[in-house]
């Protein structure tokens, strides 16, 4: 894809959305952390509804590690994976007390080496609550740009590579959450809503949906 379809690309999605970001639930770097350690494999929706009592009981590391793993699991048990994020989360309150004073740190590396929490989790981070230009590619990302030949690749981190090399400055902050959002919304997994899409006639996916090509 050429330089002016790129830019294109964005444009649009900016003007769509000018201000995006995250779907998920939160009033602290703290609880955006937690949050995104409990989405993967599961959805926004299904966190903010775990995540709504247990922000308002345990909105701190330190509230948060006093519930163990047996009191956190009772706030996320109908959360996918449930268990494991549990010994993660009290693992990560623990090591962010001890470690950070409280406090979630801003180097890629130290929240890399936090329980449960890897690169994807840590661009999440690292973008909506500190301002940098990071990519946390996920699924939806990962389909959207190999189907629209924003990025294509065959692993997550070849994707995000490309991206963070391609898409134009101007557009690197928000680019992850218009990215996920088109993903989740629009460009879908199983059909694609191409009859609706902004960046349709943009995208070199070779196979749009028929509504597309009939509205054509």
């Amino acid at each position: 894809m050429n330089k002016g379809k790129r830019a294109e690309i964005f444009a649009r999605l900016r003007t769509a959305n000018p201000a995006p970001t995250t779907e998920l639930e939160y009033a602290s770097t703290f609880q955006l952390l937690v949050a995104v350690i409990l989405s993967a494999q599961a959805t926004d929706k299904s966190v903010n509804l775990a995540t709504k009592t247990l922000f308002a009981d345990a909105p701190t590391p330190h509230a948060m590690l006093a519930l163990g793993v047996a009191g956190l699991t009772a706030y996320i048990n109908r959360i996918g994976l449930h268990q494991g994020k549990a010994k993660n989360v009290i693992a990560t309150c623990r090591e962010l007390i001890e470690k950070h004073g409280g406090e979630v740190p801003r180097e890629r590396e130290a929240l890399e080496a936090l329980p449960g929490v890897g690169r994807k989790t840590a661009n999440v981070v690292l973008n909506t609550a500190f301002g940098e230009a990071t990519i946390a590619v996920d699924t939806h990302i990962f389909r959207v740009a190999n189907r629209t030949r924003l990025a294509t690749g065959k692993t997550v981190l070849a994707v995000e590579r490309k991206l963070v090399k391609s898409i134009p400055d101007e557009y690197q902050h928000n680019a992850h959450h218009w990215l996920i959002l088109h993903g989740r919304h629009v460009c879908k997994a199983r059909r694609p809503e191409c009859w609706r899409c902004i960046i349709a006639d943009l995208c070199e996916y070779k196979d749009k949906t028929e509504l597309y090509e009939a509205k054509k």
